[in-house]
């Protein structure tokens, strides 16, 4: 536990140019930004240190699905030159090393408050002014208030009775401790096999006496191909960066490396497809959906590459069984793709059991174990891969509200509504990075928040200089917004799949989808029009005199 002054608190009420809310890959560079343009700063996180996802997230096996270095920040070329990434795909623990060094070598940590959880926010629209409350008791005020809490941080835990009685000790992927977690010689149950179990369970095998892989749904996953970085590939891509960054930022997906495909997979032969998949597949990473321009469009397109995995998986499986139970039923891409080291291996290791609670429910847990219809585990020790509530669960989280007006779950109650993924109507002031609406979870994260941020920056320079105390996003052009992004992904097969993008993994959670389908590279072009024409779609107020 840090003391105040480590952890930055200060006084009960203070007075700030920006309030930001998560000290992750998205509020250190806003930080670092509005820094530039001299503006007195507060950044609230709720960790004991800087990082967001990548300071929650540290079970085993995590890393990245993209690959390290271009999963970076691009904004300074000598910060991109000295860093030295050792992997294709960075651990956990080597981006959290990074985060850490860049809080570091632009002095941002010091105007973080570390272990704060921002309760609540409300907007007086008389003052304009946004009051800021944590859970420290902290009650501070600026004029903006940006939101960098990141899609990914809220953790869902499975609503089954008894976990209270349970006597062994259990996690979440989402909240792994700090310390070592031992599992040598236990019986382990993961329950859940989404991008967090399919990384943790080749993990837990290699030590656990006895593992239970309770699966709801199986899932797609690509082999990683995990290689270390020799000083020739690292010398070629910092040679290229320029280029590597304008054509990432350009693309669909915030990925320069991947394909942009221009054909059908109909209108090739079977033996063409059928390579194009194979070196895609040896060549490793979750790039296969781009091989063909029709795969999240076309149902008959789309089966072909499904049916693709589905093979690989039971060549890879050696109980028939198994592996039927192993190769998804869904459209492939329309849930998040995973990428694995040897996740379909594991399940061929005698120790390692898959449970079908599709089948067979889990009805609830016991104080030594799991219990289903079709019988009961013993476990010593439960972990959830159960996911998060994603994009939406941090922000509702808060309450965050107008004073006497309009508040955030009520604007959303029937499902999130953006403007550009940027800000909500009726709450001036408030800007969100990566929210629903964007880019965010569909494309390298670290391209797109620095593309918000990079917009905000620029909004508020303007703002300052066009004497505008307020601005907030009309009501029209927020429903036209929201009718493109609905209409996109209408046109492609992704609303179909039953997954976290629409909010299927949390019951109550209005269905909607909530990412922008369109690509980095258009959605970028859309908001830099709506920038040069003095932020069309935005209600603009001048300073009040005097």
């Amino acid at each position: 536990m840090l003391d105040d002054k480590q952890a930055g608190r200060t006084a009960d009420t203070d007075r700030y140019d920006a309030v930001i809310v998560g000290a992750g890959f998205a509020g250190l560079y806003m930080l670092y930004r509005l820094q530039k343009l001299g503006m007195k700063v507060k950044v609230f996180e709720s960790g004991d240190n800087v990082g967001g996802t990548w300071y929650w997230n540290r079970y085993p096996g995590a890393r990245c699905d993209v690959e390290s270095m271009e999963y970076s920040y691009s904004f300074s070329e000598e910060l991109q030159q000295e860093w030295k990434w050792s992997e294709r795909y960075a651990t956990q623990p080597e981006i959290l090393k990074y985060i850490h060094h860049v809080a570091d070598r632009f002095d941002l940590r010091r105007h973080v408050q570390l272990e704060t959880r921002v309760e609540g926010a409300e907007f007086d629209p008389v003052a304009n002014i946004w009051t800021v409350k944590t859970n420290q008791g902290d009650a501070v005020q600026a004029p903006f208030c940006i939101m960098a809490t990141g899609c990914l941080s809220t953790a869902k835990l499975p609503e089954v009775a008894g976990l209270d009685s349970f006597r062994g000790k259990w996690y979440h992927t989402g909240f792994w401790p700090q310390e070592a977690v031992d599992l040598t010689g236990k019986r382990v149950g993961v329950i859940g096999t989404g991008s967090s179990g399919i990384q943790l369970i080749p993990q837990v095998a290699k030590q656990a006496k006895a593992l239970y892989v309770f699966q709801r749904t199986a899932n797609y996953s690509l082999p990683a191909r995990n290689k270390t970085i020799t000083p020739e590939m690292e010398t070629s891509t910092k040679q290229r960066y320029p280029q590597v960054r304008k054509q990432a930022r350009e693309s669909p997906s915030g990925v320069s490396y991947f394909n942009v495909p221009t054909k059908s997979a109909l209108e090739v032969s079977a033996e063409e497809r059928e390579g194009t998949y194979e070196a895609l597949w040896n060549d490793g990473g979750i790039g296969l959906t781009r091989a063909f321009n029709d795969l999240l469009v076309s149902e008959k397109a789309n089966q072909t590459a499904a049916d693709f995995v589905r093979g690989k998986i039971r060549s890879i499986v050696k109980d028939p069984k198994v592996a039927d139970l192993l190769a998804p039923t869904y459209r492939i891409g329309t849930k998040r793709l995973c990428a694995d080291s040897d996740y379909f291996q594991t399940f061929n290791q005698p120790h390692v059991h898959l449970v079908d609670i599709k089948k067979a429910p889990i009805t609830n847990i016991r104080p030594d174990g799991v219990s289903t219809p079709d019988g009961d585990y013993a476990l010593d020790v439960i972990i959830f891969a159960t996911g998060f509530d994603a994009m939406t669960g941090t922000l509702l989280a808060m309450d965050i509200r107008v004073k006497g007006g309009a508040n955030l779950r009520d604007q959303w109650e029937h499902g999130p509504r953006t403007y550009l993924g940027i800000m909500t109507a009726g709450l001036p002031n408030l800007f969100m990075i990566t929210a629903p609406g964007s880019p965010s979870v569909l494309s390298n994260v670290v391209v797109s928040i620095e593309q918000h941020v990079e917009w905000i920056t620029d909004c508020l320079t303007y703002l300052r200089k066009n004497n505008v105390q307020r601005i907030d996003p009309e009501a029209g052009a927020q429903e036209a917004w929201v009718s493109h992004v609905n209409e996109l992904a209408d046109r492609t097969l992704m609303p179909k799949g039953a997954s976290w993008y629409v909010g299927a993994n949390v019951p109550g959670k209005p269905r909607v989808f909530m990412p922008y389908v369109g690509g980095v590279g258009v959605y970028r072009k859309k908001c830099a029009e709506v920038a040069a024409n003095g932020y069309t779609g935005f209600n603009l107020s001048a300073r009040q005199p005097g």
